[in-house]
């Protein structure tokens, strides 16, 4: 009897739950077409959830063992009930065995109460999610009580073991209702997320990184019997691929890329949290985010907001406030730290993209920029000759089409600004130190296009591409190197969609090479202490984290780790355009960067990228001094030869 309606409960409840989830269906396949291997990605699931999420979830090793211990005991739990009733039957060892697996859940629903009543981290959303604790604790504690009592024989009161089967119940129809639109979405909307994934080589069983913004169509594309062709870029929730609807969808507000975000940080007005669910919302009918019950974007009430399904998203009553789509940085702390595996920086440069491209709508410093890099080929409108002033003394040799040398020096925009000239000018003394073969393209070097690309500009972007990519490829070279690493990561990982492949490698891999292989030879060790501020594009977007530090160690510094380092490592602010659309905030971004370097105790904060040296170098008041890795080498080896 108890078992007949245990599973009874069970299999109504997963009924409603499947019904749920086709209706919810339907609010992703009303976006864009994708094109999605579906068998592949369903094949993949299984590893993806079980070693590229909880790979993520382990950062924070409490949180994985609540998550294992809820997650398998329920799953668990609910094969035994559903086996009890069509198969095995309740025999006293397999109510045994369910007592086991239901103790387990629940010693994990005490974890998950500890957390949320107890520990109470200030990113984790409140409303249907505080309900959480209560539901797993009503499963697993009525249930396992129940399952004890049958394993002993039966000594329970029939009604009462009833009663408790019904309170499971309804503790299992909150548990299900939390995936359709609570703190259990994962279960069935992050799993859909990680097989249809707009990005599937990003995990472990693909190229594992993939960060490159995917070309967008400029010529507009009439979808299958559309009347109109398709807007560039995105202005309402549909006009997202169906399969980035579905990730929207999977965020479960555990407030991770909040914690971590530089703009929220500096209380500019973005939480990335936030800015998904604005796009979840977004796709109700009549959407508003009154009902949002987490920490709102900075200097902005909840319940402003409004929008639809076919109503643009961006606007100053809309779901996003233009301020919000502009204060991002594109830095993906977000997106790294996210375990569900939700790409935040995609949706903004698409959202970004319609903005630009279709409106005309970029803020006014940036739209300036934008037009003087269309007149001139580079952000500040100046003479291409005007980039090589820097090196009038050093005779730089200049790469002609058909011509051949080992190493192409790219020098990059960074190479007009008189701070970042010091360090290219110590870069170049040091290929000539080692006895590279190198050599620059002089004045067909046009800007890389990144800035263009993340303010949504892609026209200008795919023209500099388009011209760079047949500059390059007119000469012969063995690898490019770039002591930018927002031009590293668009010639390795943008470019090759437009017929450029090349080996590009940051400088300060290639100077570590130099040394260790004797070519450089350190003859005054740095001897100071020393931290290193980790390039969002450099590590985030390249996993280049190890040769920046190896260098460091091997020009004898005193190396110092601030908290926030490596692939977590925070920005300075200075990527995505942010400088150019200058959204204010209640600081700057590399106001609180610098602190966490000043926490270190450090005296010097060594910086690879020019926008990370101008960006820190701009800090006002005591901070320590900051310079470039390349300087610091060349100090390192200066009587070498």
């Amino acid at each position: 009897m108890i078992a007949t309606a245990l599973t009874t409960v069970v299999l109504a409840v997963l009924a409603i739950g499947a019904a749920l989830a086709v209706w919810q269906s339907r609010r992703w396949l009303a976006g864009r077409p994708a094109a999605v291997d579906v068998v592949a990605g369903l094949r993949a699931l299984p590893g993806r959830y079980l070693v590229d999420v909880h790979h993520v979830v382990g950062r924070t090793p409490f949180n994985a063992r609540f998550h294992a211990l809820v997650a398998g005991g329920f799953l668990a739990s609910l094969a035994l009930l559903v086996a009890m009733g069509v198969a095995v039957g309740g025999s006293r060892i397999v109510w045994l065995l369910l007592a086991v697996v239901l103790t387990a859940m629940l010693a994990g629903a005490l974890m998950v109460r500890h957390r949320r009543r107890v520990l109470r981290p200030r990113e984790l959303s409140q409303g249907r999610f505080a309900r959480l604790p209560v539901s797993l604790l009503g499963f697993s504690g009525c249930l396992l009580a129940v399952a004890l009592d049958q394993a002993l024989g039966g000594v329970m009161p029939e009604a009462l073991a009833l009663v408790l089967v019904a309170f499971a119940g309804a503790a299992m129809a909150d548990l299900v209702w939390g995936v359709w639109k609570g703190p259990l979405k994962h279960a069935v909307h992050g799993a859909l997320h990680l097989a249809f994934h707009p990005r599937p080589a990003r995990f472990h069983d693909g190229a594992g990184r993939d960060t490159g913004l995917k070309p967008l169509p400029l010529a507009p594309q009439g979808d299958a019997g559309a009347t109109e062709p398709v807007a560039l870029g995105v202005e309402r929730p549909v006009d997202f691929a169906w399969n980035r609807l579905l990730g929207f969808d999977a965020c479960v507000q555990c407030g991770r890329c909040e914690t971590v975000c530089p703009a929220y940080a500096a209380g500019l007005p973005l939480n990335p949290k936030k800015l998904v669910q604005d796009l979840v919302v977004a796709m109700d009918g009549q959407a508003s985010d009154a009902a949002y019950a987490g920490n709102p974007h900075p200097g902005r009430g909840v319940g402003r907001a409004h929008g639809g399904a076919a109503l643009p998203l961006v606007g100053p009553e809309a779901m996003i406030h233009p301020d919000t789509l502009w204060s991002c940085t594109t830095c993906r702390a977000c997106v790294q730290e996210c375990p569900m595996m939700i790409e935040h920086v995609d949706a903004v440069v698409d959202l970004r993209r319609f903005q630009t491209l279709e409106l005309g709508a970029t803020p006014a410093k940036a739209a300036v920029m934008l037009e003087e890099l269309r007149a001139t080929d580079n952000p500040g409108g100046r003479a291409l000759a005007r980039r090589w002033d820097w090196a009038a003394d050093l005779s730089l040799p200049r790469l002609p089409a058909g011509g051949s040398c080992d190493t192409l020096l790219w020098v990059g925009d960074g190479a007009f600004d008189l701070r970042v000239q010091r360090a290219l000018r110590a870069l170049v003394l040091l290929l000539r130190r080692a006895g590279v073969d190198f050599a620059v393209l002089g004045e067909e070097e046009l800007d890389c296009g990144d800035v263009a690309r993340r303010l949504g500009d892609e026209a200008t972007f795919q023209s500099l591409a388009t011209r760079n990519v047949a500059a390059l490829n007119a000469r012969r070279l063995n690898r490019i190197v770039t002591a930018d690493p927002h031009a590293l990561h668009t010639l390795r990982n943008e470019y090759p969609a437009f017929g450029g492949s090349w080996t590009v490698v940051h400088h300060t891999a290639l100077l570590l090479e130099l040394v260790t292989g004797g070519a450089l030879t350190v003859t005054k060790p740095v001897g100071r202490s020393v931290t290193f501020h980790d390039p969002c594009y450099l590590g985030r977007y390249n996993g280049e984290i190890e040769a920046p530090r190896a260098l460091l160690d091997a020009i004898g510094v005193e190396r110092r780790e601030m908290l926030r380092s490596g692939l977590r490592s925070s920005c300075c602010g200075g990527g995505g355009g942010a400088p150019l659309t200058d959204v204010a905030g209640e600081r700057r971004i590399p106001d609180v960067r610098m602190e966490h370097a000043r926490e270190t105790g450090a005296g010097l904060v060594a910086v690879a990228c020019p926008n990370c040296a101008l960006m820190l170098e701009g800090v006002v008041g005591p901070r320590p001094e900051v310079a470039e890795i390349a300087e610091l080498v060349l100090a390192a080896t200066e009587t070498a030869r």
